[in-house]
């Protein structure tokens, strides 16, 4: 073990992850890690209608979670 602590933070689309991370590095001093979205081919059509890309885009993070557990 690393002696390092590990601290996620997980939520729905816009409930303040983000802003939650930047002001606990910030107060802390800490180093903070964000999930890519540059590459998620589904966020454009998300944001355009949640109710019809809300699967799709939940299934693309967990896939992108599990390829990089193993």
């Amino acid at each position: 073990m690393s002696g390092k602590l590990f601290i996620t933070i997980a939520g729905n689309i816009g409930t303040g992850k983000t802003t939650l991370t930047k002001l606990l590095a910030d107060h802390y001093g800490w180093k903070s890690h964000f999930e890519a979205v540059s590459d998620n081919p589904y966020l454009k059509d998300f944001y355009a209608d949640m109710a019809r890309w809300s699967f799709p885009l939940q299934i693309f993070f967990l896939n992108a979670r599990y390829v990089l557990s193993i």
